[in-house]
């Protein structure tokens, strides 16, 4: 975890692709814990300290996490997000050329709670939720393409399923097609870049999250136009 931002209400980090937004079955010490501690020793903080969760990122994917400092920001965070007041803007690496080079993908995505999975559908079924993203290819080496992803929904695994139907599973997301595991576990997609207007200050705030230090990364990050 490295912090991005931090002042009175918010704190922006970026997340490792082997850390957890918040506690689940495994038991492994979450990110909002993680801040939690980082904030008590920092400020020297007796007693609890407040780290509001105000949205997730999967386990093995990596960037930008913004939580929360005060029950305020939290509440207002979380209308903004649920109101599509924040722009979320994300990176991915695929193995397959997409057909065209910038597109919008609209699917209809069922989630399987058992398998932990969603399913796209180009019709609508019953349970299932639209879902819309924007796409446009930005880099590409002789193996790789980099593809920045708009988020128009926020759905359970959007961009993961979204790109595996088109035929572009994301680099070492197996659970979606990919052909092998990456090295660190976790799948070439990172949360880039996020834009809103500060719940409190009403500035606003634009964030970029460094990459993996990972050589693919890094490399296709240099040809990016």
């Amino acid at each position: 975890m490295t912090v991005l931002y931090e002042d009175n209400h918010i704190i922006i980090v970026n997340k490792t692709v082997s850390e957890i937004v918040q506690g689940d079955k495994t038991g492994d010490k979450p990110l909002s814990e993680i801040v939690k501690e980082y904030l008590k020793e920092k400020y020297n903080k007796p007693g609890n300290v407040f780290c509001g969760v105000t949205h997730r990122l999967d386990r093995p994917v990596s960037g930008i996490v913004v939580f929360a400092k005060t029950s305020k920001a939290l509440s207002r965070l979380n209308e903004m997000f649920k109101n599509k007041e924040i722009d979320k803007t994300y990176w991915a690496i695929v193995k397959n050329t997409p057909k065209e080079a910038e597109g919008t993908l609209k699917h209809y995505l069922v989630k399987n709670e058992k398998q932990n999975k969603s399913y796209a559908y180009d019709t609508e079924k019953s349970n299932s939720k639209l879902a819309i993203l924007h796409y446009k290819m930005i880099a590409h080496s002789e193996k790789y393409n980099l593809l920045e992803i708009d988020l128009e929904t926020g759905r359970h695994h959007q961009i993961r399923t979204q790109l595996a139907k088109m035929g572009c599973p994301i680099k070492g997301d197996l659970k979606y097609g990919a052909e092998r595991s990456n090295p660190d576990g976790g799948i070439s997609l990172h949360a880039r870049k996020i834009s809103f207007i500060h719940p409190v200050s009403k500035e606003r705030i634009k964030i970029i999250a460094p990459l993996p230090k990972d050589n693919l990364w890094q490399a296709l990050e240099k040809t990016v136009s």
